[in-house]
């Protein structure tokens, strides 16, 4: 048995210096094409070179530190084989970084000391000054000074404070600029520590030759603190032509490495349903103490939420990633750390997050400013990296058709070309044109596709909720364009109007763009007290209510509107609602939805009117306004 395991030690330790003499070979590699998803990236790398015979390593360095090993893929052609394949950190990077970052700390204490001297100068100088001041008085009280006295007093006096004049003002030249100097060198040690480039990893191919000779590598990996969010730029002329939508990925990417002149591709997916239009819910009507007062508060339609991202000790965080829960709305924070956002309606909190910090998942709770302060994150860079990874590794094994698509002429740039490949549960945008993009967290839009859709337009207006009508937009077949839910800029008649969601995760056949609110379109809504009343008959009560609704077309062309307001629905036998007089409205008596359509010519008023009556025992109480 000893004489076996000192056999088994002998081989261990022989292999353990064998693999250690193990030749190695450094390749240089170059990024070619990116897979952007929406939360990670798909990076494809190239390298060639000569290799050695026997058993070597091929290293592969300068990779992001944000590599997951596990999904690590390499392909090579030559006259060899690859017998293993691995991810390793290297840390003289990290070395390398921290002598730059402390050779520029050094200069800012050498320009800080070079301040503290010069304003030690100026007390000096302001000191000298006070004193000249203090004994400006020539002569005692009884006889003053001759002509020639005077003329040297002054002269002295003159000389003096000249001097010290231009030594102060050369004095403060110097400070502001320094002042500007270490400015400079905080800011260049601000995007160092940004890029969190503490360690670059290099991947190891562990290969046999029979004989030396060239060899090609193709490497393919998924990287964590990088994406995409969809945005979109939507403009009507007016409501006789089609609608214009342009399609554009905002990618952002804190990867440790900068992408030059890469092959981009945009991953479709599957993103989370959300409103973005006012909702009508059936008002159901019960006994006051079974009741939850509504005041029917005007919700944001869509709204905006704005802030600013900071670190721990107050500064600006740039690039840091603001994504609203569940869904694919997400930007990016500026170089001030500040973001913008539109929300869609049932948008509830936002998630917060960047490199080397921990994220922060925030309630909105009807705010319009919510900024935070991220904390570092005491997790191992090892565990950040796998945690991005997800389940992306099984989108590479999806295969499917090509479609090439020529994209429609801009109005000063060439035409764009683009690549719609179909897999089997996603959709890749593929762009011809390389890009390039830094690893500093800058938002970089990119055109995907430019779009003249036939649409037909209509206008829905709820009054009861909100006193402006909204255009809405609807293409017919809308999913041959592959769109997903993102924040889109509107443009009406030539002009800015605001801000939206495109809502790209309904299941209907027709996809409805809210084109914003249209102001010509004057709405009033008003209780009338004709037919307001409240009497008792027996042993119950009747209550009536009356509304009018005026409709004005203050537009020069002729509009379509859809209003909609509501009657109770009772969902307790005691309690009777009857409809009264709809002015041909149509009731959905199943959720007491009343709906008109009405057709307004230019300048044109219209009134509506809608009443009902509801019966109910005196002993009880309902809430009704």
């Amino acid at each position: 048995m000893q004489k076996l395991l000192l056999l088994f030690l002998t081989l261990f330790l022989s292999f353990q210096a064998f693999s250690q003499d193990l030749k190695e070979t450094t390749l240089t590699s170059q990024i070619k094409d990116v897979t952007l998803f929406l939360s990670s990236a798909q990076v494809f790398e190239n390298a060639n070179g000569q290799i050695p015979a026997g058993e070597s390593v091929i290293l592969l360095k300068g990779l992001s530190p944000y590599l997951d090993e596990k999904s690590i893929q390499v392909k090579g052609q030559g006259n060899f084989i690859i017998q293993a394949v691995n991810k390793r950190l290297d840390f003289l990077s990290e070395k390398e970084v921290g002598e730059k970052v402390k050779a520029l700390e050094a200069q800012i204490e050498v320009i800080r000391k070079s301040q503290t001297l010069s304003q030690n100068r100026l007390q000096v100088l302001a000191t000298k000054a006070s004193v000249l001041a203090a004994n400006k008085d020539l002569g005692g009280s009884q006889s003053g000074p001759t002509m020639a006295e005077l003329r040297a007093a002054l002269e002295f006096f003159d000389i003096e404070l000249t001097k010290i004049t231009n030594e102060e003002l050369k004095i403060k030249a110097e400070m502001t600029e320094g002042e500007t100097k270490m400015q400079q060198l905080r800011n260049q040690i601000s995007a160092m520590q940004e890029s969190q480039n503490k360690s670059t990893s290099e991947i190891r191919i562990r290969i046999k030759a029979p004989a030396p000779g060239n060899a090609t590598f193709q490497v393919n990996y998924l990287v964590a603190n990088a994406g995409w969010y969809p945005k979109y730029d939507v403009r009507v002329k007016n409501i006789n032509e089609p609608l214009q939508l342009n399609y554009k990925a905002e990618v952002y990417q804190n990867t440790g490495v900068d992408w030059k002149n890469v092959k981009l591709r945009f991953s479709n997916a599957n993103p989370n349903q959300s409103g973005q239009s006012p909702n009508l819910d059936k008002w159901e009507l019960n006994y006051a103490r079974f009741t939850t007062v509504n005041k029917f508060s005007v919700p944001q339609t869509p709204g905006t939420v704005s802030g600013v991202v900071l670190d721990e000790q107050g500064r600006a965080i740039p690039g840091a990633t603001v994504l609203v829960k569940g869904t694919t709305i997400g930007t990016s924070t500026d170089r001030e750390g500040r973001y913008s956002l539109t929300l869609p309606n049932n948008a509830q909190s936002l998630v917060f997050s960047f490199i080397g910090f921990a994220a922060q998942e925030v309630g909105i709770q009807g705010r319009s400013n919510v900024s935070v302060s991220l904390i570092p994150d005491t997790q191992m860079l090892e565990e950040v990296v796998v945690a991005g990874f997800s389940a992306r590794e099984k989108r590479m094994e999806a295969t499917g058709t090509t479609v090439r698509i020529r994209g429609a002429n801009s109005l000063d740039s060439a035409p764009l070309l683009t690549t719609f490949v179909e897999n089997q549960t996603t959709v890749e945008i593929e762009v011809a044109e390389p890009y390039s993009i830094k690893t500093n967290g800058e938002r970089t839009l990119v055109d995907l596709k430019a779009y003249d859709i036939p649409a037909t337009y209509r206008y829905i207006a709820i009054p009861k909720l909100d006193k402006d009508a909204f255009l809405i937009a609807e293409i017919a077949e809308w999913n041959q364009y592959s769109l997903l839910e993102g924040e889109s800029n509107l443009y009406f008649e030539d002009g800015f109007v605001g801000r939206s969601i495109l809502n790209a995760t309904a299941l209907l056949d027709t996809l409805q763009v809210s084109m914003g609110r249209d102001r010509s379109i004057v709405m009033q809504r008003e209780k009338v007290d004709q037919f307001s009343k409240k009497r008792t008959i027996g042993s119950n009560i009747t209550e009536s209510r009356g509304y009018e609704i005026t409709l004005k077309n203050n537009k020069s062309q002729p509009v379509t509107l859809f209003v909609k307001d509501q009657i109770p629905v009772s969902i307790n036998s005691n309690i009777v609602v009857t409809p009264g007089e709809l002015s041909r409205g149509n009731l959905d008596t199943q959720t007491g939805i009343v709906t008109w359509e009405v057709t307004l010519a230019p300048g044109a008023q219209q009134k509506l009117s809608f009443q009902y009556e509801v019966k109910y025992p005196k002993s009880e109480r309902i809430i009704l306004d």
